[in-house]
């Protein structure tokens, strides 16, 4: 006699912030009738990556042609916006600046219009007059004018998407332990003690993924080293019209510090990128000793130290010293004055690290048995949410019909 298992849902999603939310929206979407669940460690969605950054509708023009970067931001760009228009979240297309300010970006600022061409991003150049159309305060060389791109407030997105999902949202429920067994679907167990069964499990943990998808026993092959990117607010946002960006470093999966008039009309300068010492930890004072340690064993993470151990110095100075900050702003900003800078919450990435010290710089999404965990999900993820989530929620209901 088979003993028929009772699951409380089809597909249990852990993590509650914009991929995890767009995944349930997605299978609900795609697959009506489907039971989802949420499980979110938080007292609310949002609360981590996608509610602590600097609220950029990316364009797509950075990213590499024919990865999943470039195939999700322009698309996802345009579906968020119409998502946002259709559910009255605040929201605006403000278009950018990326500008060259010294004479060895200028290849780097080229290649970008030609990377932009072939991702279908529209681009007008600028020489140095022309920069001046758009932002009076601010000096470069050359520049990018890129009219796709916008703010808008994510976290209202993230409310929307759980609201329209249909799924059961739990908050306040931290996974702990994880049972998969053949042919009996996986069991989650909860901080408080509860039991939830499903066929499939959809891993979306930001900033613990890696550490969910061992508990299920899968071997991610990573890790998240945990960056944190500090801010600070401009006290005279009269000098910033829109956004303004530096020429990214092509080395580095950071896009430097840069100028961002959000949706409130207050101005975010940054983020600064250093290592953090806790997976959430938004402030020199939080460490973690056991996350601490398990970034510290990572072979990867030494080999990150010592191949980009300069440019993480000059992170780290701009940390510690506001003067070294201002000094990096002043060379899009020259008005700009260390009064100016206001220190403002910060924010943590989580970026995936392979063994190698390679630092991931597409989405990787892996699978296992009646498992999808999305394991590095980096800017541009909250901007190609929706095409994301459909993404993950093909491969979970791909895995559902199997089981």
């Amino acid at each position: 006699m088979v003993r028929e298992i009772a699951y409380d849902c089809d597909v249990l999603v852990i993590g509650g912030g914009i991929v995890g939310l767009s995944t349930a929206y997605a299978i609900t979407r795609a697959a009506p009738g489907t039971r989802v669940t949420v499980l979110e460690k938080e007292p609310g969605p949002a609360r981590h990556q996608t509610g602590r950054n600097s609220g950029v509708i990316h364009s797509g023009i950075y990213y590499r042609p024919g990865s999943l970067k470039a195939q999700f931001a322009a698309r996802g760009a345009a579906e968020l916006i119409k998502f946002c228009t259709e559910y009255d979240i605040a929201h605006a297309v403000t278009g950018k600046l990326i500008v060259a300010t010294e004479r060895d970006e200028l290849p780097r600022l080229h290649a970008l219009i030609q990377r932009g061409r072939e991702n279908g991003i529209p681009v007008r150049e600028l020489g140095a007059a022309q920069i001046e159309e758009y932002e009076p305060e601010v000096r470069g060389l050359a520049a990018i004018h890129v009219a796709t791109t916008g703010v808008c407030d994510f976290v209202g997105v993230a409310h929307r998407l759980a609201e329209a999902s249909g799924a059961l949202i739990r908050y306040d429920a931290r996974a702990t332990y994880i049972d998969r067994r053949p042919g009996l679907g996986v069991a989650v167990r909860t901080d408080d003690g509860t039991v939830v069964r499903a066929r499939v499990l959809v891993n979306c943990a930001g900033l613990h993924c890696d550490e969910i998808a061992r508990l299920t026993g899968d071997e991610p092959k990573m890790r998240i080293v945990p960056f944190r990117g500090e801010y600070y607010t401009l006290a005279r946002p009269d000098l910033v019209r829109g956004l303004v960006y530096p020429v990214p470093d092509p080395a580095f999966p950071f896009l430097g510090v840069h100028l961002t008039r959000g949706i409130d009309g207050s101005v975010h300068i940054g983020p600064n990128a250093v290592p953090a010492l806790a997976r959430e930890g938004y402030d020199w004072r939080t460490v973690h000793p056991r996350e601490l340690g398990s970034t510290l064993t990572w072979p990867g993470s030494w080999r990150i130290a010592r191949r980009h151990w300069r440019y993480g110095g000059g992170e780290l100075r701009r940390s510690v010293s506001k003067a070294a900050f201002t000094r990096a702003v002043r060379r899009l900003l020259p008005a700009v004055t260390p009064d100016d800078l206001i220190p403002a919450s910060a924010g943590v990435r989580a970026q995936a690290v392979l063994r190698d010290g390679t630092l991931v710089d597409d989405f990787l999404i892996q699978e296992g048995p009646r498992t999808v965990h999305v394991l590095n999900a980096p800017s541009p993820a909250a901007t190609a949410s929706l095409p994301i989530g459909r993404e993950v929620a093909e491969r979970a209901l791909a895995a559902l019909t199997a089981t």
